[in-house]
């Protein structure tokens, strides 16, 4: 496979994890250069060099590249590669549908980028509040399409959720526990869990505020949309924060340990308090509105949980200053990143403590003292990130960066950073996202500006080293420091394809390799396995009596994997080959690694999402929609097809969904985050009926067209469709090929049936005459109709994908599939139309009964 080719087809976790890391240091540039201009415009007061409106687009824009295309994704580069690696997997779960969800990610960022060409990008802050991000007040294409751009870049999210989630509860090695999780890998499980509900709330609000441009309902120009959307967003908004920092504290923990020689103190408590930040993050998020009407009970009330979410922190830092104390600190490029992102974060947090108490909110919101406390939390993370990337180079790359380079990287970043943004804690009465401010305040933006220039002038130090680096650094074995002990530093630099060169296990108290049991010739194991341990273990004075590292890891004293299969120390050990992983056993069954379906998909929705965002234009934009539509057929029913082969592993530890199949759990948590989604679309109907009178919106805005008999047909239809679904399973147990086929195909017509049912009734609907609605009740008529129609349509999109699942599914029954042990299909296709049928029950009552 040629070099060039191989970035296309890949889904090793590997590559995947190489691929989000470079992408997002593009997005860092690109971001860091729309920083540039604001801050060179800010020199002075007034307009300079950009216009009122570039300014806009230039501070939104760089607001919403570095939070959402910068620094998670970069934190997922280190994720997808080190996760598989630290917690003794071969890969994740589902490896197409992460090289899928890198694909979204990239041609998400490549759709934004291409908003600037339509008229200019959104221009209303990263924020997007209303009623500034409606098409009244933006109705340039590039705006719409900066919308469709984070709708795309959720979807990736989601399917990178999934599989983390899926594989970190199903694939760990034998006898490694969920609390012995390294601190990397914990922050990373918590942080998927936080991306799973908060991304989804997000979605809901874009796919309303995309329906806003492209159908003309009134969600946020309806009374209380303005406030509605304020709640959507911040729902998501809070916990992002700790999205954006969990990563990098795990990050700081791993130096922290390293480089100290000390275990990180207090660890099961530090591990308790991110559980505790997670759960809280979603119960803050009205101190971010405590200038609007909310009555003073609930403002009091959000202040206590803000205050409450800081005591947690307080433990993590204080843990990580006494992990400091008890060890012998060794000042290299990693730690002073880990160290540097403690003490902004201690800045941003303390300075966090003002917004948070209802008074001195009133006078710092929407000041430049946000804008100083919002960058030293947020780049106080990539900070951290920072380390990461100095960190595991040499295990990426099998080479060293230039120690120098990396510390001046540092002193200019550090020096550049508190340049930039201390200052503009003097001048916090300039206003946020307005470039004019008072003449007295230009020193403070001056020495900021500076700072600024600082700052990226550290980053081209930090590229020139990562280059030379790559390619003349010095070359290191498989660990080249002294005190890593988690397992990626146990495999040689850069691992093998495969990882490892048996199966890591813990079993036995300690990181050993098992060899796999022997294939016979029809593909069936012996069930022999044994453990090779060709050399001794050292011994190592901060393991316990057993032996078993409470954080996960192996030794220290530069342990790795020896040829034999066995664990390695001492000056002695060889580090395996770059081939040993995949070659150790030749009766091992091997996962596929390539696939260019992820990547058709990819530049499928891309494609369609860029005709989309200006198809009431016509022209161009028909042909892009309808070419991204075929393309999307294509890569799916490709995909469908193609063999692709993802052994589970037969020995791993799985509590706590030990019975429970990869498929099962990635369908459950995909459910999970969906609820969500519809929970957002409910809670949106249920807020605005409420603030625009709950039994005024009937007799207001509900025509007397509107009757109760469609809804109650179509929820006769489909429950009966979700029982045709369990005959076909109970078919599929007696083995009777017909059977399925003819469940499977009714519960298809009783889909379709709904379906017309819908549609008729929206025909009618759409069509009425009456003094109160002459024009008919259309989408955009007013705040119940657009509620109604887009809920329901919501719904019917998933009934939809439903029918095209079973559209695959009867051509494969009639030739004998899911019969017998085959049937878990049918049954994780159950799991979605069942959830389908249930979020009816509950949207019939809302919209025809109540």
């Amino acid at each position: 496979m040629s070099s060039v080719r191989r970035w296309f087809v890949t889904t090793n976790h590997k590559d995947i994890g190489i691929l989000y890391t470079i992408t997002a240091l593009f997005f860092l540039v690109l971001g860091g250069v729309l920083a540039m201009l604001m801050r060179v415009q800010l020199w002075g007061p007034g307009e300079t060099i950009l216009s009122a409106g570039a300014y806009n687009q230039a501070v939104s824009a760089h607001g919403l590249l570095m939070v959402f295309w910068f620094i998670s994704p970069f934190a997922f580069g280190f994720a997808n590669y080190l996760v598989p690696l630290q917690i003794g997997a071969d890969d994740l779960a589902f490896p197409r549908l992460n090289a899928m969800s890198y694909w979204a990610y990239l041609f998400s960022g490549l759709l934004f980028i291409a908003s600037f060409f339509q008229g200019g990008t959104f221009d209303g802050g990263w924020t997007m509040y209303a009623p500034l991000n409606v098409p009244t007040y933006m109705p340039n294409i590039g705006g719409t399409t900066v919308v469709l751009a984070l709708i795309m870049f959720i979807a990736a999210v989601t399917m990178g959720s999934v599989n983390f989630l899926t594989t970190m509860y199903r694939m760990r090695a034998e006898g490694l526990r969920m609390r012995d999780l390294p601190m990397f890998s914990m922050s990373i499980l918590l942080t998927v869990w936080m991306m799973l509900f908060a991304f989804a709330a997000l979605l809901a609000a874009l796919m309303i505020l995309g329906a806003e441009h492209l159908l003309g309902v009134t969600y946020f120009t309806a009374d209380g949309g303005t406030l509605l959307w304020t709640h959507l967003f911040w729902f998501f908004g809070h916990p992002e924060v700790y999205i954006v920092f969990f990563p990098a504290l795990g990050i700081m923990a791993e130096c922290f340990q390293t480089f100290t020689g000390q275990r990180l103190v207090g660890r099961k408590w530090f591990v308790l308090a991110m559980v505790l930040v997670a759960l809280q993050s979603f119960v803050v998020w009205m101190h971010h509105m405590f200038l609007t009407g909310i009555n003073l009970e609930i403002k009091t009330l959000f202040m206590v949980t803000t205050i409450g979410i800081s005591l947690p922190f307080d433990l993590m830092v204080f843990s990580l200053i006494y992990t400091m104390i008890k060890g012998r600190i060794r000042f290299t490029t990693p730690f002073l990143f880990s160290l540097g992102a403690l003490i902004l974060f201690i800045i941003g947090g303390i300075t966090g403590v003002f917004l948070g108490a209802v008074v001195l909110d009133y006078e710092f919101r929407g000041t430049y003292w946000v804008v100083a406390h919002f960058h030293y939390v947020m780049v106080g993370g990539a900070t951290g990130l920072f380390a990461g990337i100095y960190y595991w180079f040499p295990k990426m790359t099998g080479r060293m960066y230039d120690e120098f380079l990396g510390k001046l990287h540092f002193g200019l970043y550090f020096v550049g950073f508190n340049l930039l943004y201390f200052p503009m804690f003097g001048a916090w009465e300039t206003p946020r996202r307005v470039f004019d401010y008072a003449p007295g305040l230009s020193g403070w933006h001056q020495v900021a500006t500076i700072g600024g220039f600082l700052l990226g002038a550290s980053f081209l130090v930090m590229f020139y080293n990562l280059f030379k680096s790559v390619a003349t650094g010095e070359e290191v074995g498989d660990n080249p420091w002294e005190y890593a002990t988690t397992a990626e530093w146990a495999v040689s630099s850069p691992p093998p394809l495969e990882n490892f060169p048996g199966k890591p296990s813990y079993a036995g108290g300690k990181l050993s390799f098992r060899e796999e049991p022997e294939l016979t010739a029809d593909g069936s194991g012996d069930g022999v396995s044994s453990t090779r341990s060709d050399s001794g273990l050292a011994s190592d004075a901060s393991e316990t009596s057993s032996g078993h590292r409470p954080d996960g890891g192996v030794r220290a004293e530069g342990a790795t994997a020896g040829s034999g299969g066995a664990l390695v120390t001492g000056p002695d050990a060889v580090a395996p080959s770059a081939t040993s992983g995949a070659t150790a056993h030749a009766g091992e069954e091997h996962a596929d690694h390539a696939s260019i379906w992820p990547f058709i998909i990819g530049l499928a929705g891309f494609l369609t999402f860029l005709g989309v965002s200006g198809i009431q234009e016509g022209g161009a934009y028909y042909w892009l929609t309808g070419t991204g539509g075929v393309l999307s057929a294509v890569g799916f029913v490709g995909m469908a097809q193609e063999s692709f082969h993802v052994p589970e592993p037969t020995v791993a530890e799985q509590w706590p969904f030990g019975g429970v199949e990869n498929m099962k759990l990635g369908m459950w948590t995909f459910l999970a985050s969906d609820v969500v989604l519809f929970g957002g679309f409910i809670g949106s109907y249920l807020f605005l009926r409420v603030a625009n009178g709950w039994m005024h919106w009937h007799h207001a805005f509900v025509p007397e067209a509107h009757v109760t008999f469609p809804g109650l047909v179509n929820t006769y239809l489909l429950l009966a469709s979700s029982f045709a679904v369990v005959l076909a399973l109970v078919a599929a147990h007696k083995n009777s090929s017909r059977g399925v086929v003819a469940a499977l195909s009714m519960t298809w017509l009783l889909g379709v049936g709904f379906l017309i049912n819908k549609g008729l009734e929206w025909q009618h609907l759409f069509h009425i005459s009456t003094e109160a609605f002459p024009d008919g009740w259309n989408v955009g008529t007013n705040v119940a109709s657009s509620t109604f129609y887009l809920t329901t349509g919501l719904h019917g999109a998933h009934v939809i994908v439903g029918l095209i699942m079973l559209m695959y599914m009867i051509p494969r029954a009639m030739k004998g599939a899911y019969l017998g042990d085959d049937e878990t299909s049918i049954e994780y296709f159950g799991l979605y139309w069942h959830f389908v049928d249930i979020v009816w029950l509950f949207l019939f009552p809302l919209f025809y009964i109540l």
